[in-house]
């Protein structure tokens, strides 16, 4: 009995049998309980995916900010350096606040864009130059700097609406492939100087109404309405069914604008100088323009064929 009493006691102070271990069949059990589920690439320290997040973490600050010289599309923009800033006021773009670097050597331009921001009621800032250098890629900003709200976009409808509510037939113009927004501010200006009743750009791979198209307008931005089209070929499509030709300018089109009749609704698709119009927009087209020209002259400039295109319809209506 005794020498039982005393194996007992041994393994009660920790002593085992030969082969077996205290408490291995709890820690058996916990091995096997699930664990949940497997952290994402992002999360796991030494995954390549997470040392891209944590380089992407530093390119943005701990106040949200995006790096330098750049904004989310659609934002407000910055309007950077001397002349852009003192033509955008000129044009009267309607910017929300002028950025002025404390200490900044007060010429001409200065001085009058100061005075234009303040009398068209918008806020001027004194701020540290460190703080342009921040908002610019290049720190290239001259002490000033003008930011331009987002451009507000009219719908497609509301073009063809508003053309008929004054008792007008629609003059449109569509841009297909037009990517350099001077081009886009060029061709805006000249649709309100011969009458036309807006713009459509398409949604994707196109020049948005920036500050330079602002800017390349002379403030006809500000009066015309731009539209932007999920789809364009499909908003073509569905102006055809209210009653609009649909126009397309090439220089190898099969209707001269000698021989054409502007004085019906009508759209006219402007293609880039260099990719012309795309396939399905050049398909839905009613008839392919050309403009006459002398010489050995190939094509014009996208915004200047549409201004003389504008300019020989607007002739036609006022006849």
């Amino acid at each position: 009995m005794a020498g039982n009493s005393q194996r007992r006691g041994a393994i009660r102070k920790g002593g085992t049998k030969k082969g077996q271990t205290v408490g291995s069949g709890g820690q058996r059990r916990r091995g096997l309980e699930p664990r949940g589920a497997t952290p994402k690439a992002e999360e796991r320290t030494y995954h390549p995916a997470a040392r891209r997040a944590r380089a992407a973490a530093k390119a943005t600050d701990t106040r949200g900010r995006r790096p330098a010289g750049r904004k989310p599309e659609d934002g407000p923009e910055m309007v950077l350096g001397r002349n852009p800033v003192v033509e955008c006021l000129r044009a009267e773009v309607p910017a929300t606040a002028l950025y002025v670097a404390v200490g900044a050597e007060a010429d001409e331009r200065l001085k009058e864009s100061v005075q234009r921001a303040a009398d068209m009621g918008i806020s001027i800032l004194e701020v540290a130059r460190t703080e342009l250098d921040r908002l610019s890629a290049n720190g290239m900003h001259q002490g000033i700097g003008l930011q331009v709200p987002a451009y507000r976009y009219a719908h497609p409808d509301d073009l063809i609406a508003q053309a008929r509510q004054s008792h007008e037939k629609p003059l449109l113009v569509a841009l297909d492939n037009i990517t350099d927004p001077r081009n886009l501010g060029a061709v805006i200006r000249s649709v309100a100087a011969f009458g036309g009743h807006g713009v459509v750009i398409p949604q994707r791979r196109s020049a948005a109404v920036t500050a330079v198209a602002w800017r390349t307008s002379a403030g006809a931005a500000v009066r015309l309405p731009v539209a932007r089209a999920t789809n364009l070929t499909r908003t073509l499509k569905d102006w055809q069914s209210q009653g609009v030709r649909v126009v397309g300018l090439d220089a190898g089109g099969d209707t001269s604008l000698d021989d054409f009749d502007g004085t019906d609704p009508v759209v006219i698709v402007v293609g880039s100088e260099g990719k012309g119009l795309s396939r399905l927009v050049r398909e839905t087209c009613d008839t392919i323009l050309s403009v006459p020209m002398a010489g050995d002259m190939e094509s014009l400039n996208a915004s200047v064929a549409a201004g003389v295109v504008l300019a020989d319809i607007a002739r036609q209506r006022r006849a």
